[in-house]
């Protein structure tokens, strides 16, 4: 507990030793007391409580161990947890076998009330033990937030996990909580991303829940050029130059879409810096199928009201938009405690401009809760998170769960209760109405191309047969390499072996090896086309001179290694040995129609040379470097939470 904790205030005696006393001999007759009298007086919270004689917790036993001691006596040892921290705790038992008994009750427990001392352990434990005395089950009192209407709410500002160390919705348990709540959709907003588009689309068929696709961009004023290609700014605007606004865009329709993508690609390629940054005129130009919403306090909208923009400006900013955006307005308290508003009426106030800015402009109004996390509980994980980001005032954050409609109203006291009904539920449905269906991931999959690749794979596999075994092949040869390019070509995926060819050649050429692993070695056409050097046909001899072979299907060997070592019977050169005997079901399932994944090492020293190659097959706007979802690992997690705690 941090020194600035205060002493519990709860009444009662147990006196001050560091140990319990023995347990009554008597069981408790108190209904839920599993042990010691009946518990009375007020439950105190963990965080915070120091020394004091009696104490009472409320929360879930965790790591409950025994030992037993020389004596003859039984400890029973764990943590006791509730929502604000953790507490380990003993009980002394008469006999290891009261001990066992103690131990299998207490793990039957789901959560707990427990009366007992805290005291600081200066011998073994340096830390504060709970000497537990009295211990009672009690029924999970957690009341699950949920709604029943028929009028629901949607929410169009909403962050998942892909908004990068901000965020922590899931989008299986956003899509759970929104079905079971009734509302009709529900945004996926996250910071310049749309890595969660495609889990959201697998999921919202799977579940019935209509997705809204956007994204929370990064708006920026334009450069103006000059004739010396100097780059300059109005000089009004000139302080705006690298000035960031939040600016949330969502796909109407497929159009829209297709637009969105195009404005990511943008500005990640050709505008990033710190952030992937939209100019104004790339939003313009892409505006079509697109609802423009002015977002947050970050958004250009709100900040021109801190700034104390006057009315005719604030029109001006606001006519750019298709919707306005509010949220409570304790979500924007941290400006107050940053001194750029005077109190909390202001907050208010800001809310109560952008109405009127959009009675004036005839735009609708709506109101969003920025969900960063589903429910109350988890405001303190994001705060663990941001505290190992580095912000100072993590545990200063607002509450940013996502509200159902009857909390989201309430969150709005100062409107009149039909204003507040229009901003929170009419207008996000309306929204909600006049988006389609949106596919963002097409069914299928869609092979590259080049010209006459099939043609040329074809007669690559079987020239390099014919090298290797001769001409007519042999029988298992000439079977395996048939069945194997019909199924290739019939489902689209000789491209994709011509590519790896074409790759794989390209370095050996230039001096550098290439491993291909996995199940690619299944596939003799990978090895005739020269992706990969395993031989998946069953072991066999075969002669460089006469081409003469010897194949062993029945399994008379492991692999063609196992091989005795032998002289061709026909012309007496030595004969090489090969097959692994891997069926080619390993790489494209049992139909031939799994879609291959060919996977290549290449030099380090190589690789932008590989990538490269692959923009002068395809051009360079037809090729992409795949990036990977970075997730934190337990020890990081650990690390965070010790962080946070200090």
């Amino acid at each position: 507990a941090p020194k600035s904790a205060t002493k519990s205030t709860a009444k009662g005696s147990e006196g001050d030793s560091k140990y319990p006393r023995r347990a009554p001999k008597d069981a408790p007759t108190d209904e839920g007391m599993i042990l010691g009298p009946k518990i009375e007086g007020v439950t105190s919270k963990i965080m915070g409580t120091l020394d004091t004689p009696s104490v009472i917790f409320e929360g879930v036993f965790v790591g409950l161990d025994k030992r037993d001691t020389k004596t003859g006596k039984s400890i029973v040892n764990g943590s006791i947890v509730d929502d604000t921290n953790s507490i380990k705790f003993i009980k002394f038992t008469n006999s290891p076998e009261e001990g066992d008994a103690l131990l299998k009750q207490l793990k039957g427990l789901q959560r707990v009330r427990v009366q007992g001392s805290v005291s600081f352990d200066d011998r073994f434990d340096k830390d504060y033990i709970l000497s537990i005395r009295s211990i009672e089950a009690v029924e999970t009192t957690s009341v699950e937030r949920t709604e029943n209407r028929p009028d629901s709410r949607v929410e169009l500002h909403l962050h998942t996990k892909m908004s990068d160390k901000d965020a922590l919705v899931s989008v299986k348990d956003l899509f759970k909580t929104v079905k079971k709540w009734g509302h009709p959709a529900v945004a996926i907003t996250d910071h310049g991303v749309v890595q969660a588009f495609p889990e959201a689309q697998a999921l919202g068929k799977e579940l019935g829940v209509k997705v809204i696709y956007g994204v929370e961009g990064y708006l920026i004023e334009d450069e103006t050029v000059t004739r010396d290609e100097e780059p300059v700014v109005d000089k009004k605007k000139k302080k705006e130059k690298d000035k960031r606004y939040h600016i949330i865009l969502l796909a109407k329709n497929m159009v829209g879409l297709r637009n969105l993508y195009k404005m990511i690609s943008i500005s990640h390629l050709e505008h990033y810096k710190v952030r992937p940054r939209l100019p104004r005129s790339v939003i313009e130009e892409h505006r079509e199928g697109i609802i423009i919403g002015s977002a947050c306090e970050a958004g250009e909208l709100m900040q021109s009201i801190v700034r104390g923009a006057t009315k005719e400006e604030l029109l001006e900013v606001a006519s750019f938009y298709d919707y306005l955006e509010i949220q409570p307005h304790t979500n924007n308290m941290f400006l107050v405690r940053k001194g750029l508003m005077p109190d909390e009426q202001a907050l208010i106030d800001m809310n109560k401009t952008v109405i009127e800015l959009g009675e004036a402009l005839n735009k609708p109004v709506c109101a969003t809760c920025d969900v960063h996390y589903l429910t109350p509980e988890e405001k303190i994980y994001r705060e663990i998170m941001l505290t190992a980001c580095g912000y100072p005032d993590a545990d200063e954050q607002p509450d940013l769960h996502l509200r159902t409609t009857d909390e989201m109203l309430a969150s709005f006291p100062y409107l009149s209760e039909e204003k507040a009904y229009e901003v929170v539920v009419t207008n996000t449905r309306a929204i909600n109405d006049s988006i389609e269906d949106i596919k963002p991931v097409p069914d299928g999959t869609y092979s590259p191309k080049i010209e006459g690749a099939d043609e040329a794979f074809t007669e690559m596999c079987y020239r390099n047969a014919k090298a290797i075994y001769g001409d007519p092949l042999p029988r298992v040869v000439q079977e395996r390499l048939d069945y194997e390019l019909d199924c290739i070509i019939s489902n689209g995926y000789g491209v994709l072996y011509y590519i790896a060819h074409k790759l794989v050649k390209k370095s050996l050429d230039d001096g550098y090896l290439v491993g291909s692993r996995g199940s690619v070695g299944s596939s003799f056409a990978a090895t005739m086309s020269e992706i990969t050097e395993v031989n998946p046909l069953p072991p066999h001899y075969v002669c460089p001179n006469c081409k003469y072979s010897e194949f062993f299907e029945k399994g008379e060997y492991a692999g063609g290694f196992d091989l005795p070592r032998k002289d061709c019977p026909k012309c007496g050169h030595a004969l090489q040995t090969n097959g692994h005997d891997i069926p080619f079901a390993i790489f494209l399932g049992f139909e031939g129609d799994k879609v291959p994944d060919i996977d290549l090492n290449f030099s380090g020293d190589y690789q932008a040379k590989a990538h490269k190659y692959t923009e002068e097959l395809f051009g360079r706007d037809n090729v992409f470097k795949a990036g990977t979802i970075g997730t934190i690992a337990d020890k990081t997690a650990f690390g965070y939470v010790k962080k946070y705690a200090e």
